[in-house]
């Protein structure tokens, strides 16, 4: 994941971006809002972490001009401040999350990770790989058309899948996603419910791959 951070007070930044980069994350850190609107435009990140005491500018304004521009990334605003108030600023200003100081840091890269996958999951809704169609809205998988049989499970697992097509995504990754799942959900669990996606969906000319280590990975299937 690509992360802008943007907190002006440097320890606790740079704790936040070596946390993140430690988990294999792209963070880069601003201490000031005034930039913040030209760096979306400029790059492809996941997510803005924002705290709301900023010098010039703060949080509040920075997430307007963010939002005016027509941004819809995920923001995850950082605050000093315990009141009930500033959390609905930010809230009604277009935050997705409020995080207050001092918080664990695992706590904010857990948020994060669930703010991005929401973002994903909202961000097609007809999802479709060779002959392999997925309607997000009414939960519906076709293959030339023709309905798949697929548990909510599967459902959830496949657009995901779907959306990072081509790339290769880690085992926790899904289980985070996956209601009632957690990191102790056993491999076996999670490998059963991939055999019988794979069987399902790859005779829609997509192939789901098992990346020993790594994850899995779905991409179309090579020609015959």
């Amino acid at each position: 994941m690509h992360i802008l951070l943007v907190e002006d007070d440097s320890p606790l930044a740079e704790s936040i971006a070596a946390a993140m980069r430690a988990r294999g994350w792209r963070a880069d850190v601003s201490a000031r809002g005034e930039p913040v609107p030209a760096s979306l435009l400029k790059d492809d990140y996941d997510a803005l972490v924002l705290d709301i005491g900023l010098p010039g500018i703060d949080g509040i304004e920075t997430l307007r001009r963010v939002r005016e521009q027509g941004s819809y990334l995920p923001v995850l605003m950082l605050t000093a401040r315990d009141g009930v108030d500033d959390r609905v600023l930010g809230l009604e200003g277009g935050a997705d999350d409020y995080l207050v100081k001092p918080f664990a840091l695992s706590e904010l890269l857990a948020r994060l990770r669930a703010l991005v996958r929401r973002h994903e999951l909202r961000r097609s809704e007809t999802l479709v790989l060779s002959a392999l169609r997925y309607d997000a809205g009414a939960r519906r998988a076709t293959i030339d058309e023709q309905p798949i049989r697929l548990s909510a499970r599967e459902c959830i697992v496949l657009q995901y899948l779907m959306i990072k097509t081509g790339q290769i995504v880690a085992r926790d990754q899904l289980t985070a996603l996956v209601p009632g799942w957690d990191a102790a959900t056993s491999d076996n669990a999670l490998e059963l419910l991939i055999s019988r996606l794979r069987a399902k969906i790859e005779p829609g000319g997509v192939r789901l791959r098992t990346v020993r280590g790594l994850g899995y990975l779905l991409e179309l299937a090579a020609p015959a």
